[in-house]
């Protein structure tokens, strides 16, 4: 017999948690910079909560539109740290999640929620540092009663998210790590903030390099720069 549409599964492959732990000084501008920029979850998803970076391991769930089944039963077995990313099919029209499941997955330790759907009770959760982000907000509650997947590959937002990838949050969006590849996207990305940290210090003191933007319109051969009179 099937078990498609009602199945639990073990997370294969877990970050070492010295190296999630990295990740929340990391900014998401830094990590899309250094993957290329296309490994963001899209932009109607933002932040609802008040204040709070979010890194850590992906639990998935996949669950019918509108039903938080088994978004509960992942709150039950995740590990304090990890991250719920839900892919509820974007739908808006019921809540996913809501203060009873903040305050569940707060007093786990968990890292945060993703929820590509609605959740309620912002006024709760947005005067709190429980990172949640999601794609909308409804007053309209679930359903539990199924079907859903834990630990399967998901959409969340236009991103493919596995189980164990590490998922960072901040007031700019939330950025998917595969962890096949979040060592290296570490130091690419804290080696680029050490680069800004640089620039930054060079604009207070005056002596910031501003010389490559009339280099790169040169090269494009834009009138009026650098004596080029070509358009």
């Amino acid at each position: 017999m099937t078990t498609l549409g009602f199945r639990i599964l073990p997370v294969q492959r877990r970050p070492d948690n010295t190296l999630v732990m990295k990740f929340r000084d990391i900014g998401t501008s830094l990590i899309s910079d250094n993957m290329n920029r296309i490994h963001a979850v899209g932009c109607k998803l933002r932040a609802f909560h008040g204040k709070g970076r979010m890194a850590g391991p992906a639990i998935t769930v996949k669950t019918r539109p509108g039903d938080n089944l088994m978004v509960h039963k992942a709150i039950d077995l995740a590990e304090p740290g990890d991250v719920i990313v839900v892919d509820a099919g974007g739908e808006t029209t019921h809540a996913i999640i809501g203060e009873i499941m903040v305050r569940l997955a707060a007093r786990k330790g968990l890292g945060g929620f993703v929820i590509d759907g609605c959740i309620r009770d912002t006024e709760a959760i947005s005067g709190g540092d429980f990172p949640v982000f999601a794609r909308g907000a409804t007053h309209r509650g679930p359903y539990k009663d199924g079907p859903g997947e834990i630990n399967v590959p998901i959409s969340v937002g236009g991103m493919v998210v596995h189980p164990g990838d590490i998922i960072v949050g901040d007031s700019d969006g939330v950025a998917v790590v595969p962890v096949g590849m979040a060592e290296a996207v570490y130091e690419l990305a804290s080696a680029q903030k050490k680069r800004e940290e640089a620039m930054f210090a060079a604009i207070e003191d005056g002596t910031i390099d501003r010389s490559w933007i009339d280099a790169v319109l040169i090269q494009k051969g834009c009138e009026g720069v650098g004596g080029s009179d070509k358009i």
